[in-house]
C-alpha cells in the first residue's frame, strides 16, 4: 500500500464541502477584535480566545513595532544557541513573579511547551496521569518521553485515587488542563493536589485558557480555585489572553532550568521572535494594571451563558469565558455554525475526535471588549437561528 493511499481516500471535508457547509479556514479579514469583517461581512467574533481583547490595543501593538525596530523581525536560532535576547530573559523574569514561581521558560509555542515539559520529566520509570479530556499537546507531550501513561476518566478523583494505588510504586505526575478548552469546565485542581500529596506524585496544571483568564488578578485557574502554591509545574500559552504567540512553563527554579537544558522543543527551535516577546510583556503589563479585564470577560460570557440556557440550549457545565452548545450530530453542528454565520454571528464548530462522538458543539468564546449590547444582539440572532433549526 501507497503511503499516500489514506490521503486520498480522506474525504470527509469534502463531502461537507459539498454540502456548503465547511466551517473551518474561514480567513478572517483586519484586526482581530469583538467585531470584526469576514468575507464582506460583519460578524459578532465569538469565536476567538482573545479573552482580554488586546490583539488590537495600540500599546501593545506599538510595543510589537518598537521591538522590530529595536531587533529586527527574528533571531533565526535557538535560545540555546544564537536565539535568546535581553527581553527573552526579561519576559521569563516577569512571567515567574507574576505567576508566583521561581523561574519560567519560554517556548516557541504552548503546544510545544507541553511536549517539552511532559517529554523532558517523563521518563522511564515513571507514570503520568492525565485526564481523558486533556488537550491534545498533553497527550502529544506524553508520547515524547518513555513514562507510562494512565487515563482516568474526566475529573473523576475516585477513578484516579484507584489509578494511583495501583501505581503507588512509581514516582509520577497528575497533569490536566485547569480550563478544558472545549467545554469550559474547571479541573478539581484541589483535589488533585490532595491526592498529589497523599501519594507522593507532582502536579502540572496547563492553564493555557486560565492564565490571563481566570482569577482575580488573571493569573489562572489555580489562582481562582485558591491553591495556587500547590501545583509544582504550571504550563500556559501566548496565543489566548497574551495577544500573540508562544509557551511557557513555570516551577521550581532547578526543575525549569532542566527542562531549559534538555527539552528537545526548546534545544532545536527556534526562539520567539522580537515582536511576540514584546506584546507578551506589554500584555503583562496591562493586565497588571487592569485586572478588572478578567472580570470583563466572565460579564460577557454570563450574559450569554444565561441568555443561552434560558432559551433552551444546553451550555454544559463552563465556568470559564468558554461557553459551549451542544447539538449532538456533526451535521446540524455545521448547519447551526452556518446560519449564524451568515446572520452576522462567527462561532467554532467541533466535533469529533476534539469531543465525543455525538457530542457536536459551538464552542463560543468571550472577550473583555464585548459590550452587553453586542451579547444581546448575538443572542437576538441565536434565538432566530436556533428556532428555524427546530434546536429550541
Amino acid at each position: 500500500m501507497d503511503i499516500f493511499q489514506k490521503c486520498g481516500e480522506f474525504d470527509r471535508p469534502a463531502k461537507v464541502k459539498a454540502m456548503g457547509l465547511y466551517p473551518y479556514f474561514v480567513p478572517l479579514s483586519g484586526h482581530v477584535g469583538a467585531e470584526m469583517e469576514m468575507q464582506g461581512r460583519k460578524v459578532i467574533m465569538l469565536g476567538s480566545n482573545n479573552y482580554l481583547g488586546l490583539t488590537d490595543h495600540p500599546y501593545v501593538m506599538e510595543k510589537a513595532c518598537e521591538a522590530i525596530r529595536k531587533y529586527g523581525t527574528g533571531c533565526t536560532g535557538s535560545r540555546f544557541l544564537n536565539g535568546t535576547l535581553d527581553i527573552h530573559l526579561e519576559l521569563e523574569e516577569k512571567l515567574a513573579s507574576f505567576l508566583g514561581k521561581e523561574a519560567c521558560v519560554t517556548f516557541s509555542t504552548g503546544f510545544q511547551a507541553n511536549l517539552g515539559v511532559i517529554g523532558t520529566l517523563g521518563d522511564r520509570g515513571t507514570v503520568l496521569f492525565i485526564d481523558r479530556k486533556n488537550h491534545a499537546s498533553i497527550i502529544d507531550g506524553t508520547r515524547m518521553g518513555y513514562a507510562k501513561v494512565v487515563k482516568y476518566r474526566h475529573n473523576d478523583l475516585e477513578n484516579l485515587r484507584h489509578m494511583l494505588e495501583t501505581h503507588r510504586e512509581h514516582p509520577g505526575m497528575i497533569i490536566t488542563d485547569g480550563v478544558f478548552s472545549m467545554e469550559g469546565d474547571l479541573a478539581d485542581i484541589p483535589g488533585l493536589c490532595d491526592l498529589g500529596a497523599e501519594f507522593g506524585v507532582r502536579v502540572m496544571v496547563d492553564d493555557a485558557h486560565g492564565v490571563g483568564a481566570m482569577g482575580a488578578h488573571g493569573r489562572g485557574t489555580s489562582e481562582h480555585l485558591g491553591c495556587e502554591d500547590r501545583v509544582d509545574i504550571l504550563v500556559g500559552t501566548f496565543s489566548k489572553s497574551f495577544a500573540c504567540i508562544g509557551g511557557f512553563g513555570a516551577g521550581p527554579e532547578p526543575v525549569i532550568d532542566y527542562i531549559r537544558h534538555v527539552a528537545r522543543t526548546n534545544i532545536f527551535s527556534a526562539s520567539l521572535p522580537p515582536p511576540a516577546v514584546a506584546t507578551v510583556l506589554a500584555v503583562l503589563e496591562i493586565l497588571r494594571e487592569e485586572p478588572g479585564l478578567v472580570q470583563k470577560s466572565h460579564d460577557a460570557a454570563e450574559r450569554c451563558r444565561c441568555g443561552l440556557r434560558d432559551m433552551g440550549f444546553n451550555v454544559g457545565n463552563s465556568e470559564a469565558p468558554i461557553v459551549p452548545i451542544i447539538v449532538g450530530e456533526d451535521l446540524v453542528c455545521f448547519k447551526f455554525w452556518k446560519d449564524l454565520f451568515e446572520n452576522g454571528v462567527f462561532t467554532n464548530a467541533v466535533v469529533s475526535p476534539a469531543v465525543d462522538q455525538g457530542q457536536a458543539m459551538l464552542r463560543t468564546s468571550y472577550m473583555a471588549s464585548h459590550t452587553p449590547d453586542m451579547i444581546d444582539r448575538a443572542l437576538g440572532i441565536f434565538k432566530t437561528v436556533g428556532r428555524g433549526l427546530g434546536l429550541i
